[in-house]
């Protein structure tokens, strides 16, 4: 800013610099706005949901994910049981946590061997059933 000299460019300073402070001041109160808004709890929920939905990746390994949570949880269930043995509990843990890391990094090869399987089994009824009637 250049040297004021007199009273009257004094006062036009002050005067620009009051009119850059209210504009900023403004621009301030709108940012706080939206920030607060962004980090309302339904907001973050949302903007999390949707980029979950819009992940590819994510909505294509969702299903074999959940496979490998219910598969740790049941065989853990099938190793401590109702058991209050520290030591069951202990190893069912680390049995659920194997299991669902296996199988959830090997959906796809579980997948097909599981439809394969199925197949055999529906191709064996239907010539069963074939053999029975004829």
């Amino acid at each position: 800013m250049p040297n004021i000299s007199s009273t009257a460019e004094l006062k036009s300073a002050i005067e620009l610099l009051e009119v850059d402070h209210a504009i900023k001041g403004q621009l301030l109160k709108e940012q706080f706005y939206v920030t607060y808004e962004s980090l309302k709890p339904i907001n973050v929920l949302r903007r999390t949901l949707k980029e979950l939905t819009s992940s590819q990746y994510l909505v294509n390994n969702i299903p074999g994910a959940i496979m490998g949570l219910v598969s740790g949880y049941l065989s853990k269930k099938l190793i401590t049981g109702g058991s209050g043995n520290i030591f069951r509990k202990l190893l069912g843990s680390i049995l659920q946590f194997g299991v669902t890391n296996a199988v959830a990094k090997n959906s796809e090869v579980i997948k097909s061997t599981g439809l394969t399987l199925l197949q055999r089994y529906l191709q064996k009824k239907v010539i069963n059933s074939k053999n029975r009637i004829g």
